[in-house]
């Protein structure tokens, strides 16, 4: 017998029934069944009939076992009969009910294609699948500075392409995901978030959100970047603000980078705290000034000394001093010293040695000129007054060589100030000195000029 092929598929029982009832499979096999059983009382009554022959004397006993089987045959006839009536009744149900089935059908499709016909006005358009990335392009370039801050100013930079990261808050623009960044002018810039990862983004709405990938400025205001790698942070509870507590300022000790602004001139205006300042130490008037960088010129740094440790600092004056205390800054050009400790320090240049030099001294206020020899010296002292001192130019004094500015004392009159020079190169030119305030450069009592011509 044939194998079924792999791909048909075995006939059931109940099929096989369908099948042999639709051919009229089922009267043959009832009429088979019938005539079998006929054949086997015949077979019977004429086996008994042959013996009854032979032996004579049992006719009475056939007689019975004859009508017997002649019985039996009536009943199997009329079961036969009722099975085919019950097969022949069970097509026809079969037959009706394909044919109720068809009209049905044809009905239901009828009235679900005039209900779809009523129903297709009424029905809401469906928005189309927009086109997302999923997939990442090549790598890029990386962004440089440049990039970068075209990148992130609101109105320049379109076009600029690359490699890098941004940080930011995510939103959902129009379903998609977004990263608001903040610009260099504090504007906002929206970028598209793309990639596999454009689904699992929307989860993190309002976190702060790092990513890097290839970004595009496609305008002026925004872009898109195709995100490799990102991390979420989730946003921090913004905590009450306690309302301030009026404490007192308490100072501190100032850093090195602060004191070297305490120093200079013109920088440091209004910092206070404690530090230690090394000078050297000057009067004007009755107070003891604390000369700290660019002595003799007009970008010179001084501060007045103040408190219970700056008495009897006389016999220290013109010695370089370390001093420790709260220092008050209140303009560019110095201020004051509330003074707790001081200590004497050996110079930090030694002064040059003024044998073998060719000297010349100019002192007072009268204007004159002067020859001076290139690699020798000349010198100039002028009176000082209370709260002003004399000073130069900055370019003056590195132009012929300023060496040493002396605050000198006058036990009979007011003290003085000797400026020390060593031109270098030959040449006229013109020293101009100011009598000026203090801590006030700029305010001028009045100035003083000497012609200088070097020979080589």
């Amino acid at each position: 017998m044939a194998k079924p092929r792999s791909g048909a598929k075995k006939a059931t029982p109940a099929a096989k029934k369908v099948k042999s009832a639709k051919s009229g499979g089922v009267l043959k096999s009832a009429s088979k069944r019938v005539a079998k059983a006929a054949a086997k009382l015949v077979a019977k009554a004429t086996e008994a009939s042959k013996a009854g022959k032979k032996a004579p004397a049992k006719k009475k006993s056939a007689a019975p076992a004859a009508k017997k089987a002649a019985a039996k045959v009536k009943q199997v006839a009329k079961a036969a009969t009722k099975v085919v009536a019950k097969a022949a009744a069970k097509v026809k149900e079969a037959a009706k009910g394909k044919e109720s089935a068809k009209p049905k059908e044809a009905t239901k499709g009828k009235e679900s294609g005039s209900k779809g016909a009523r129903a297709e006005p009424s029905a809401p358009p469906v928005e189309k699948p927009r086109p997302r990335a999923t997939k990442l392009p090549p790598p890029g370039e990386p962004l440089n500075k440049r990039d970068m801050e075209q990148l992130l100013t609101a109105g320049q930079g379109r076009g600029v392409v690359g490699e890098g990261s941004l940080k930011g808050r995510l939103t959902v623009v129009e379903g998609l995901p977004g990263l608001v960044v903040i610009g260099r002018d504090k504007r906002e810039l929206i970028f598209i978030l793309q990639g596999p990862d454009q689904e699992v983004l929307p989860a993190y709405v309002d976190h702060k959100v790092s990513v890097s990938g290839l970004i595009k400025k496609t305008t002026n205001y925004g872009g898109t970047v195709d995100v490799r790698k990102f991390s979420a942070k989730k946003p921090e509870a913004e905590e009450p603000i306690p309302e301030p507590v009026e404490s007192e300022t308490r100072l501190r000790y100032l850093s090195p980078g602060e004191v070297s602004q305490v120093i200079s001139a013109g920088m440091g205006a209004g910092m206070k705290g404690f530090a230690a300042l090394r000078g050297n130490l000057e009067m004007t008037g009755e107070e003891f000034v604390l000369v700290v960088s660019n002595a003799g010129t007009r970008q010179q740094v001084s501060y007045i000394l103040e408190g219970k440790g700056a008495k009897g600092l006389r016999r220290y004056l013109g010695q370089t001093l370390s001093v420790t205390g709260v220092v008050d800054k209140s303009s560019g050009w110095g201020g004051r010293i509330d003074v707790e400790n001081v200590e004497v320090r050996p110079a930090e240049i030694r002064p040059m040695s003024r044998e073998g030099l060719e000297t010349v001294h100019v002192e007072g206020e009268q204007s004159t000129s002067i020859d001076v020899r290139l690699n020798h010296a000349f010198t100039v002292r002028l009176q000082e007054q209370p709260g002003f001192s004399w000073t130069i130019e900055p370019t003056a004094a590195k132009r012929l060589g300023l060496r040493e500015a002396n605050f000198e004392v006058n036990a009979e009159g007011p003290a003085s100030r000797e400026f020390f020079f060593t031109p270098r190169n030959p040449g006229a030119s013109e020293i101009e000195f100011f009598l000026a305030k203090a801590f006030n450069p700029g305010q001028v009592e009045r100035s003083f000029k000497l012609n200088v011509t070097v020979k080589a």
